[in-house]
């Protein structure tokens, strides 16, 4: 069972008024921990690829952590991560790309620079990466507030997931981190490593690469 050092820490399931909080925490947290300000210019449109499907098309496997009646941390899942694909691809890209152009999202400096970056790390073969939803079909994304991250809110999130996804038959799930941090906390989780790569994307900003790691966890 996970350590609670806060105890006004309440886990519970999304509800639609927690959305803007998610959007927020996913924004500030998108760069390793970081706000997404370091590479990218519109928080909205970054929120909107990020979460929408969770938030908007899968919200019951969504958790929220919330202290003193704030959102200070979530889970964001989904139980057939090809599934998620799908719904990414053929019914929210093509209106976020729509409505970034009407934003100008693509059109500033800060963003023209990102998306080049992502180009190369395209072109440089970072993005083949094995696919392990055959064994994992569930996947998830896990972001807590810096002064929480201590608090054992992370794993008491996990917990309640992995019982969720248990009590619906799934029987694995999958996860990928850019942080050792993130990864020290998925393995505390049981998660074992399935693949670790690179991502060159972030050089611009941190002036080095990033490792990318997929771990994973039969339930």
């Amino acid at each position: 069972m996970p350590v609670n050092s806060d105890p006004d820490i309440v886990i519970r399931k999304y509800c639609p008024q927690d959305r803007a909080a998610i959007r927020r925490i996913c924004c500030e947290t998108a760069l390793m921990g970081e706000p997404a300000s370091a590479f990218f210019d519109d928080y909205e449109a970054l929120a909107d690829a990020l979460t929408k499907y969770f938030t908007d098309y899968e919200p019951e496997s969504c958790f929220i952590a919330e202290s003193k009646g704030n959102v200070v941390g979530y889970l964001t899942g989904a139980v057939d991560s090809g599934r998620m694909s799908g719904v990414l691809n053929f019914r929210i890209a093509p209106f976020l790309v729509i409505k970034a152009l009407l934003r100008g999202a693509f059109f500033r400096k800060k963003n023209i620079k990102f998306f080049l970056c992502l180009l190369l790390s395209l072109f440089a073969g970072e993005f083949f990466v094995p696919d392990p939803s055959k064994d994992y079909p569930a996947l998830l994304h896990i972001n807590v507030d810096r002064g929480f991250r201590a608090s054992g809110t992370g794993s008491m999130l996990m917990q309640a997931y992995i019982s969720y996804l248990k009590v619906a038959g799934i029987k694995g799930v999958h996860c990928a981190t850019m942080s050792e941090s993130g990864g020290r906390f998925f393995e505390s989780q049981g998660f074992a490593m399935l693949f670790k790569g690179k991502r060159s994307y972030f050089r611009h900003v941190l002036k080095r690469d990033v490792p990318l790691y997929i771990y994973g966890k039969r339930l």
